[in-house]
């Protein structure tokens, strides 16, 4: 059976959306800024283009306060845990800040655990763009992970200042996403 995107969109939001506390996100079904920025993995700077990353497959674009926080690097080691699992579902995993490159170079290293890269949103224009900056404080993100679809189309949002959850509900959304895809 192919499902339509609008059917999909709905299945995929019906299954749950993490609202813990979020102020504002872009929806399901919204497209996705794209953007290119500065990153690290690894502690090795590149160019990262969301267009690129999503010719691979799905995107998870996470947003986090700051680099080096307790509750940031406890999100950065579960996302790399999880690195392996999101790497067979075909899906890239992005996280992002408004730290400086330097500081992305060392977290990239010493908390992603060389696993995914960070990107430096200096300015913070990207998370203007995808509704994460931190209620009070314009020059800090808030803790939001995005998936967005190969075509640009964001499937699924969790918002919640708790680093818990934001991995799993990502797994489950993309899972979510290729079943109803591959019907």
């Amino acid at each position: 059976m192919i499902v339509g995107k609008s059917s999909l969109l709905v299945a995929i939001a019906a299954a749950g959306l993490g609202l813990g506390g979020a102020r504002a996100a872009l929806p399901v079904g919204a497209s996705a800024p794209q953007f290119t920025t500065e990153a690290a993995l690894g502690g090795k700077e590149f160019t990262f283009t969301l267009a690129e990353a999503l010719k691979k497959g799905p995107v998870v674009l996470y947003f986090y306060p700051k680099a080096f926080t307790k509750g940031c690097t406890v999100e950065a080691h579960n996302f790399s845990d999880a690195t392996d699992q999101f790497a067979s579902l075909g899906a890239t995993v992005i996280g992002m800040s408004n730290d400086d490159i330097d500081t992305l170079k060392k977290f990239s290293v010493l908390e992603c655990r060389n696993k995914f890269a960070v990107a430096a949103d200096q300015g913070g224009h990207v998370m203007k763009q995808y509704d994460a900056v931190m209620q009070g404080r314009t020059d800090v993100a808030d803790r939001i992970s995005y998936v967005i679809a190969p075509d640009g189309t964001v499937i699924y949002y969790f918002a919640s200042m708790s680093p818990d959850g934001h991995v799993q509900n990502t797994l489950n959304a993309i899972e979510r996403w290729k079943a109803a895809a591959h019907k």
